[in-house]
C-alpha cells in the first residue's frame, strides 16, 4: 500500500537530472529532512544506476522508484535495479498492468476523471495530477467528490511550500516536488535547505488542519 509510506511526510522527492555519483548523497540528505518516497525520473542521466545505488545505500525503510516511465519494458529494468515504486506522467493501463504484475506500487499521472477511473480499475494504487498548473484546487475538489475516499491524490507541478495550503483544502493526500526541490547542478546545501523547507511547511500545515 502506498499510504503508510505518505503518513510521515506525503512529499514525494523528484530527483530530476539526477546522476548516480550525486544519489546517494542527496538520497540521504532528503531522507533525512523527512521524506519517504524518492523517484529518479527515466529521463535522468543513468537512471537505473541511480536507482541501484540509492537502493544499496537506504534499503527497505524508503520506498524508491522511477519516474518518467512509459513502457511495460522499462518497469522490469526498474524492478531489476531495485525500485518499488513506478510514477508514470500518463495513465497507460499496460504500463500500470506490468507494475503490478512485478508487485510494484504504481502512481500514473491523471489528467480526466475518464483517466482516473480507468488507472484505478487497472490497479493504480494512487493518482498523480498532472501537470498542476493546468488545474486549481477547485477541480481537485469536484474529483474528489466522485473518487473513492481513500485513494491518494498528489498534484505534481509548480508546487512550493507556499502553495500548498488549497491544495490541502481541496483534498490533496500530498505532492509530488521537482524542479522546486531538486535540479541539475543545483548544490547539496541548496537541495537539503530545500527538502527541509518543504518538511517545515507540510508540518505547520498540517498541525493546523
Amino acid at each position: 500500500m502506498l499510504k503508510p509510506w505518505l503518513e510521515p511526510l506525503p512529499l514525494v522527492a523528484i530527483l530530476r537530472g539526477l546522476t548516480p555519483d550525486e544519489a546517494v548523497a542527496a538520497g540521504r540528505a532528503i531522507v533525512a529532512a523527512g521524506f519517504r518516497v524518492l523517484e529518479v525520473p527515466l529521463n535522468s542521466p543513468q537512471p537505473l544506476d541511480s536507482i541501484a545505488r540509492l537502493a544499496e545505500a537506504l534499503g527497505t525503510d524508503v520506498l524508491l522508484g522511477a519516474g518518467t516511465v512509459m513502457t511495460p519494458a522499462q518497469v522490469d529494468a526498474v524492478a531489476n535495479a531495485g525500485g518499488r515504486l513506478i510514477v508514470m506522467p500518463h495513465a497507460d493501463t499496460a504500463v500500470i498492468r506490468a507494475a503490478k504484475a512485478d508487485g510494484l506500487l504504481c502512481v500514473p499521472g491523471v489528467a480526466t476523471p475518464t483517466e482516473a477511473f480507468a488507472a484505478l480499475a487497472a490497479g493504480a494504487d494512487g493518482l498523480k495530477l498532472f501537470p498542476a498548473e493546468q488545474f486549481s484546487p477547485a477541480v481537485l475538489k469536484a474529483w474528489r467528490a466522485v473518487l473513492p475516499r481513500a485513494v491518494p491524490v498528489l498534484p505534481v507541478g509548480g508546487i512550493v511550500p507556499d502553495t500548498m495550503a488549497p491544495w490541502i483544502a481541496a483534498g490533496a493526500t500530498g505532492f509530488g516536488i521537482g524542479s522546486a526541490l531538486s535540479a541539475p547542478g543545483r548544490s547539496l546545501d541548496d537541495t537539503t535547505q530545500r527538502a527541509r523547507a518543504f518538511a517545515q511547511a507540510w508540518h505547520t500545515l498540517d498541525k493546523h488542519a
